[in-house]
């Protein structure tokens, strides 16, 4: 890679697309930007170097903006934005590889279709996940791009993390524990040892707490089980997602209250979690400066299933040498990383109360001096480990 080749990061969600460049050997962040409020509203539009300065903002108030015509406009942006630049490939985070793609790989038509047969498993994450890749495909053929799987990293747990104890006949059509959150993950997996060798062997417990929320168990940066299972719905309470919950409930939701499939998945995907629970927010900054009793109950139902997944997740480890928060909530909360490690006293986990109010904006150990159990917070960065997915497979041909 030249100093003046670039690579392209798209993040796309249901409503927004987020894009990073990173350019030169290293891989520095050149350019990021995103634009929000696809579909419905104003959509907006902000792009910012690696200082921080605004060099594009733009609105969108004559009628939703899609997906196809947020790409167009990103794609123009990115051309007259390069300075010199040379873009030698393009990386889409894609949510669900299935059971067939547990690797990076190199996306063209073919490949898409095939992935769009997955989209039952992910309705709401890997249809605007592959919306910019056909995009690119039209606009930009000759532009390699590259395909980074969010379940890729669980892929080698072993077989009893990964199986329902459903009959042979279904679990072979691919109904199993697949895990998310899986390049956020990785991120951690490279960082952690670098920040602390001694942590390179060690049993871990990440948690990426966001909008979307789940915790892995990692031993020697190895993926060893994850409370998302075969949908990004379980686990965790979410920003609006109910996390685990008793199958009999979604029985009875439709024998007894009537409700259909399409509200049912409403209800478990857009309608719960913190949302839910305080009928306030979802977001957690809100829920926090909050007096209401109910932003109260959700917050502290949300300290008490981490607490309960941590248990299970050190169980599956056999013991906990590290703690990693990570995401919107896990990088930003102190209050709730305090209450956490406060329940996780029982595991060894003695948090430094000082430097975990300082909030750390980069990688940092926030555990006391004594704690038996190291607790770090390190900012997630799912956009570089994509960028380095998309820049060696570009250099191996």
């Amino acid at each position: 890679m030249q100093a003046n080749d670039s690579i392209i990061v798209i993040n796309a969600g249901s409503s927004s697309i987020k894009f990073s460049m990173y350019s030169g050997p290293a891989l520095d962040l050149t350019l990021r930007g995103k634009i929000e409020n696809l579909y419905s509203g104003v959509a907006r539009f902000i792009a910012q170097n690696a200082d921080g300065s605004v060099v594009g903002e733009r609105e969108w108030r004559d009628g939703p903006l899609n997906h196809e015509g947020g790409m167009r406009f990103l794609v123009d942006f990115a051309q007259t934005h390069l300075d010199g630049h040379r873009v030698i490939a393009v990386g889409h985070r894609i949510v669900h590889g299935g059971v067939a793609y547990s690797g990076p790989q190199r996306l063209d038509a073919a490949l898409v279709d095939e992935l769009e047969k997955l989209v039952p498993l992910a309705p709401l994450h890997l249809p605007h996940n592959l919306a910019p890749v056909r995009s690119v495909l039209a606009m930009a053929p000759d532009v390699p791009q590259i395909g980074c799987f969010d379940t890729a990293f669980h892929v080698g747990q072993p077989a009893e993390a990964q199986e329902f104890a459903l009959p042979a006949r279904i679990t072979d059509l691919g109904v199993r524990r697949y895990g998310f959150h899986g390049l956020s993950y990785e991120y951690i997996a490279s960082v952690l040892p670098k920040a602390e060798p001694r942590l390179a062997q060690a049993k871990v417990v990440a948690a990426h707490l966001g909008n979307g929320a789940s915790m892995c168990a990692m031993q020697s940066g190895r993926s060893m089980a994850s409370t998302m299972g075969f949908t990004a719905v379980d686990g965790l309470p979410m920003g609006t997602r109910c996390g685990a919950l008793d199958p009999g409930v979604v029985l009875y939701l439709m024998q007894e209250l009537g409700m259909d499939v399409a509200a049912v998945q409403k209800l478990m995907y857009q309608e719960s979690g913190l949302l839910g629970v305080s009928g306030i927010s979802s977001d957690m900054r809100t829920l926090e400066q909050s007096d209401e009793p109910r932003a109260k109950a959700a917050i502290a139902l949300m300290v008490y299933r981490i607490g309960r997944e941590l248990g299970s997740l050190a169980a599956a480890l056999g013991g906990l040498d590290a703690l990693v928060f990570s995401g919107g909530i896990g990088e930003n909360s102190v209050a709730l990383r305090s209450a956490v490690c406060k329940d996780a006293a029982w595991l060894g986990v003695a948090l430094d109360e000082a430097a975990n109010a300082a909030n750390p904006r980069g990688v940092t150990r926030v555990s006391a001096p004594g704690s038996k159990v190291d607790v770090w917070v390190i900012p997630a960065n799912e956009e570089l480990m994509i960028a380095q997915h998309a820049l060696e497979l570009v250099e191996a041909g």
